[in-house]
């Protein structure tokens, strides 16, 4: 099953209030690796954006206004991140705002089964601490340069390289001074610069890797 990571920008703290979506990003990954499929939409909340979460995300009313509207990229959303586990920072604030929009507009919800909170795993990992995206990156030593505000794209690759540190699931590193053959080393005139080829053997240790450590700490 592939993985999608995700992540909301909304108008406030509750959908219940009446606050709204206006940014989901969500990126597709298999055994934790990129596929490159993303969903990306700006979604136009047709209603006011308070200071306080201009102030994060940056979208004002003015610039969402001719965005789409969530009814409108619903089905799309719903066909991007069906039957693949939804790793999600803090998923009851996320899936709160998306079984809102959704249930008012009849559409079939996200179920909790599929999503994996990875707040919930960096509490019980780190207890006691400050567990923000932010923090985690921090303790991870993750460039959080690009992030001057709250974008839910960037946020969903940040938080796909905290969930690869909270499971320990790094790389394993290949002796590939022994195990990698004149064969696999070719010369990019470009750079000046030997490129070294992974062998089909060493992808498939990387896979299983993750694999092992998937199903030790979910399943």
């Amino acid at each position: 099953m592939n993985e999608v990571f995700l992540d909301t920008e909304t108008t406030g703290l509750s959908f219940r209030e009446g606050h709204k979506i206006v940014e989901i990003a969500c990126i597709e990954t298999k055994e934790l690796i990129p596929t490159g499929k993303v969903f990306h939409k700006l979604i136009n909340p047709k209603r006011d954006v308070p200071d306080a979460a201009f102030k994060i995300h940056g979208f004002s009313r003015e610039f969402l206004s001719d965005k789409e509207t969530f009814d409108v990229v619903a089905d799309d959303f719903i066909k991007f991140v069906k039957g693949k586990k939804i790793i999600i920072h803090n998923a009851p604030f996320d899936l709160g705002f998306l079984n809102g929009e959704l249930n008012a507009i009849k559409k079939e919800l996200i179920d909790n089964e599929v999503v994996i909170d990875s707040l919930e795993i960096a509490r019980n990992k780190f207890p006691g601490t400050s567990n923000s995206l932010d923090a985690l990156c921090k303790k991870f030593n993750i460039d959080l340069s690009k992030r001057l505000k709250h974008n839910a794209l960037l946020d969903c690759e940040l938080l796909r390289e905290v969930y690869i540190n909270l499971l320990d699931a790094k790389e394993p590193k290949f002796n590939l001074s022994s195990n990698v053959s004149k064969k696999n080393i070719k010369k990019n005139n470009d750079y000046n610069k030997e490129i070294v080829k992974i062998s089909e053997d060493e992808i498939n240790m990387h896979k299983e890797f993750l694999k092992k450590e998937l199903k030790k700490n979910f399943y």
